[in-house]
């Protein structure tokens, strides 16, 4: 198998195959994504709805997958914490005394999978998709569960990454992998 492309979001810029092609000043995670969005001239009015998550996720993504045919692509993607900043938003959301019930808006995130259906919705991808919570990246792991999916002929590409995001602490580390 080989890596075909890599983009890393890290430190409020996104790289792909080592050259920053978005660069911000934004101190949290929310305004970097959203000056990335509209600077990078991306066109999908559900990225405004997603959680923190679902966004780098949805970011990494688009940089790999825009302008190319994805109906064979399968996605693999790992992180750490779930979707624990999401799941404590809606904690607080059902705690709150100045809210009657909790936000159904946040609740629909409350899976890490969700990131990966957006982007198969965006995408129009057919095929293979995996969320798996790990310790800490484990590129064996990922390249095996890849290399079965290529190898059985269920894809023709694998996107496969880390997508690390809780409260203002995130990291994303995304390439393509091909036989």
């Amino acid at each position: 198998m080989k890596k075909t492309d890599i983009c890393t979001i890290a430190g409020s810029a996104i790289t792909v195959n080592g050259e920053v092609i978005f660069k911000s000043e934004a101190k949290d995670f929310s305004d970097f994504a959203k000056e990335a969005y509209k600077t990078l001239e991306i066109n999908y009015p559900k990225f405004h709805k997603m959680d923190a998550l679902s966004k780098l996720a949805f970011l990494g993504a688009e940089m790999l997958l825009k302008d190319q045919d994805n109906n064979r692509t399968a996605l693999v993607f790992a992180n750490r914490s779930s979707s624990l900043d999401t799941d404590v938003k809606y904690q607080e959301s059902i705690n709150s005394k100045e809210q009657y019930f909790p936000s159904p808006a946040v609740f629909v995130y409350t899976l890490p999978n969700i990131c990966t259906g957006e982007i198969c919705i965006r995408h129009k991808m057919q095929t293979e998709n995996a969320f798996f919570v790990l310790d800490e990246f484990d590129e064996d792991f990922m390249h095996t569960y890849s290399e079965q999916l290529l190898e059985s002929g269920k894809a023709e590409k694998v996107l496969c990454g880390w997508i690390e995001l809780y409260k203002e602490s995130y990291n994303a580390f995304v390439y393509l992998l091909t036989l």
